[in-house]
């Protein structure tokens, strides 16, 4: 196929278009009758940085980059909307590789109601996925920024804390598989490819599943809406860590955050990682990232009605600390736990030197 051809066959992997997109992929623009606000978010994949071939599947890589462009959107309270991809394609990459890629990015455009109304596909030196993604509400007022935080709120965390830190341990460390789980690794890289071979016992089920939190993360936009609409007044998906991401809002919202760092929900699966790597599971449920899990400002009053929204949709939402003050200098989000420790608010920065993905 020559690039126009694979354009063609990548279209017809996509969903059905929702009612605001008039004219999607296939022309110079697309055309969209949005109606009420428009929330729009930038985010890029890049090989070597952000994922490795050998450790991820195509398809994996084609949800993720999707997946953390939308986890911007649920951050805000928004409604998913389209998105827009630009594909870099190292040289040598096979028709059925991209195909593969793209289907990941349709899967997850179907599950989430995303039309993926255009892009670009060029040649890169390595892959590359940059993907823009629109997102609606009614009204302006209606999206939660990171800047509403106000002394009194308290502080929440949807779902569980570190698993995606301890899958990519796991994927960086495979041979820590057995010493965590008494499991043979070989046997788990075997189950993760999807092959027919089974795990023999539910801990090897277990670090299935922190790998797969680190490969293919869910954007929670019908969490995001539910907590927008109990009232959250500050938002963010915890992608850098929830200690960087806690301060993103404090500096934001001109507050100092106070976070209970025991009183943090650990995913299953973390100690045992974390002991193996001889690592404190706190350090990465706190520092670690990539959970997409979102970090929310709730009036007090507003607590309990957004729990019981958040059960309804299957997942539980931890209170974790509170808002003390605005217009303070010096640290803006502090983690200390219940005896005084304080805990580093060191979240992950893009230009830090790191191990890739």
């Amino acid at each position: 196929m020559g690039e126009f051809e694979l354009l063609a066959a990548l279209r017809e992997r996509l969903p059905t278009a929702g009612p605001r997109l008039v004219l999607g992929s296939g022309d110079d623009a697309a055309i969209t009758v949005p109606g009420g606000a428009v929330a729009t978010s930038v985010d890029a994949l890049v090989e070597g940085v952000h994922f490795r071939r050998e450790t991820a599947s195509l398809r994996q890589i084609g949800r993720k980059a999707l997946s953390t462009a939308l986890s911007d959107l649920a951050a805000m309270g928004a409604e998913a909307g389209e998105a827009y991809i630009v594909l870099g394609a190292p040289e040598g990459m096979s028709e059925a590789e991209l195909l593969e890629l793209g289907e990941g990015m349709a899967a997850v455009a179907g599950e989430t109601g995303t039309a993926i109304a255009g892009g670009d596909l060029t040649r890169a030196p390595v892959l590359t996925l940059a993907v823009t993604v629109t997102g609606y509400a009614a009204r302006a007022e209606d999206f939660v920024t990171r800047g509403g935080a106000r002394p009194g709120n308290a502080l929440v965390v949807t779902g569980e804390l570190g698993g995606a830190a301890a899958g990519l341990v796991l994927i960086e460390e495979p041979g820590l598989a057995a010493a965590a789980f008494g499991a043979d690794a070989t046997d788990l890289a075997t189950f993760d490819r999807g092959k027919q071979a089974r795990p023999r016992d539910l801990d090897l089920v277990s670090a299935d599943a922190l790998r797969r939190r680190q490969l293919d993360p869910t954007p929670l936009l019908a969490a995001g809406h539910a907590l927008a609409e109990a009232g959250a007044t500050a938002m963010i998906d915890v992608s850098d860590g929830l200690a960087g991401d806690a301060n993103h809002v404090a500096v934001a919202s001109d507050a100092l955050l106070t976070i209970d760092a025991d009183a943090l929900p650990i995913a299953p699966g973390v100690a045992a990682i974390a002991a193996a790597a001889d690592r404190d599971p706190l350090e990465l449920a706190a520092s670690g990232g990539e959970d997409y899990e979102l970090f929310a400002a709730l009036p007090p009053d507003a607590v309990v009605a957004a729990q019981r929204a958040l059960v309804a949709l299957g997942m539980p939402l931890t209170v974790i600390g509170q808002v003390e003050s605005a217009g303070i200098a010096g640290p803006r989000a502090e983690l200390r736990r219940r005896g005084g420790e304080a805990l580093p608010s060191r979240g992950f920065d893009q230009l830090r030197p790191r191990k890739p993905r």
